[in-house]
């Protein structure tokens, strides 16, 4: 039977139930964001005094330069004389940081910025669509950008330290079909979240009218296997998401610093040998692996704090209740703030660091902007058959 025919079928016995309750525990519900268990109350799942400013007034204003930012990045970097396995992996990174933050931006907006955070939510098409989007499609695209991360530390190492082996597993159509798995196995992690909850009105008094407000709870199939089926998931998240990658991308950092010290160790010989080819292809392989360590350094100083905190969840709700949930709550509000913060960085390092990207980006929205009012429309440079001798991507 249709929800709404139901609904006004019971209207009278939902208003006896919504006068049946005690004004107490309204007053509590709408000043301390103390809600009945199982209703989606926004106000009651972060700290609104933090998250109002920062998701509210500071996040759209990151959401319009992101958008920017990783735009140009996939623009610049899908040019064919840019299309390299090192920038397609850059490419994908962009795509899934933008898509991380796009997803949820119109609920935090709605949310916060519009300051409806307090106010029942309905229909359950509207909590269904809320929790989607602002919890798990976000993290499925980071999740995703995680493991691509890792994938670029691991190329770039393969690259500078295992040359050899990077003729057969870094080529273009083996990272292309790397980028898929990575996809895949994001949203086979992120599968169960999107039908693990199920969604019901339930009247409420709320500001002296009678309101409809969702009830949140598990799906029948979660009911029987609650405990297993959190404990399986967030340990994986934890392990697989968190854990492993944090720790190779620091490996990985320090072995590609190290060898990027013995590389320009090796550099300074062969330009005291004035082999000035060889010296310039070096050095050009070195700016690109100083990028790549900086970009990853960027990613692990945001990445860390989320993983210890949730490490700390896993053994607070399993094992030994060690946290402080309004502080872990307010701590997720900050982290989450800084990764979103980082999301626009990566375009400043490389128009910082590769000449070869500053060069096309130039040439796409400068020059060839000038070139085209001069001369009918046609640039006075190809990007397709451009030099690639200004570059400091290797050339592989």
């Amino acid at each position: 039977m249709d929800e709404t025919l139901v609904l006004a079928e019971n209207m009278q016995q939902t208003l006896n139930f919504c006068t049946g309750w005690n004004y107490s525990d309204i007053y509590i519900y709408n000043s301390t964001n103390a809600t009945p268990d199982g209703y989606l109350n926004v106000t009651m799942e972060l700290p609104v005094k933090y998250a109002q400013p920062l998701y509210g007034y500071l996040v759209p204003f990151l959401l319009i330069i992101t958008i920017i930012a990783n735009t140009l990045i996939v623009v610049v970097l899908s040019k064919r004389h840019m299309r390299t396995p090192t920038n397609v992996v850059l490419m994908a990174m962009a795509l899934c940081d933008m898509l991380t933050l796009l997803f949820p931006a119109p609920w935090l907006f709605y949310m916060y910025t519009l300051g409806n955070h307090y106010k029942p939510l309905s229909p359950t098409g509207m909590c269904y669509a809320y929790k989607v989007m602002n919890e798990v499609m976000p993290a499925l695209f980071h999740t995703a950008s995680i493991w691509l991360t890792l994938a670029l530390a691991v190329q770039r190492y393969i690259y500078v330290c295992h040359a050899p082996v990077a003729r057969t597993f870094c080529t273009m159509p083996r990272v292309t079909k790397g980028l898929v798995y990575i996809g895949i196995a994001a949203g086979f992690h992120q599968s169960t979240r999107f039908i693990d909850r199920d969604y019901n009105l339930i009247p409420i008094f709320w500001e002296g009218n009678c309101e409809f407000v969702c009830k949140e709870s598990y799906a029948s199939w979660v009911i029987p296997h609650l405990d297993t089926y959190f404990t399986i998931y967030f340990l994986f998240r934890v392990i697989f998401v968190h854990l492993i990658p944090c720790i190779a991308l620091v490996v990985l950092n320090v072995l590609l610093f190290r060898a990027l010290r013995e590389a320009q160790r090796k550099r300074q010989n062969l330009f005291k040998e004035n082999k000035k080819s060889e010296c310039r292809r070096l050095r050009d392989s070195n700016c690109t692996t100083l990028m790549l360590i900086v970009v990853v350094t960027v990613f692990l100083i945001v990445e860390i704090p989320l993983a210890v905190v949730t490490i700390l969840h896993i053994i607070s709700s399993s094992y030994i209740e060690i946290l402080d949930y309004n502080i872990a709550n307010m701590l997720v509000v900050f982290i989450n703030f800084f990764i979103i913060l980082s999301y626009p960085i990566n375009f400043a390092i490389y128009c910082g660091m590769s000449r070869q990207f500053r060069e096309t980006f130039k040439e796409l929205f400068i020059r060839g902007v000038v070139a085209g009012k001069k001369n009918g429309g046609s640039s006075r440079y190809s990007l397709v058959n451009g030099p690639r001798t200004c570059t400091n991507e290797t050339v592989l």
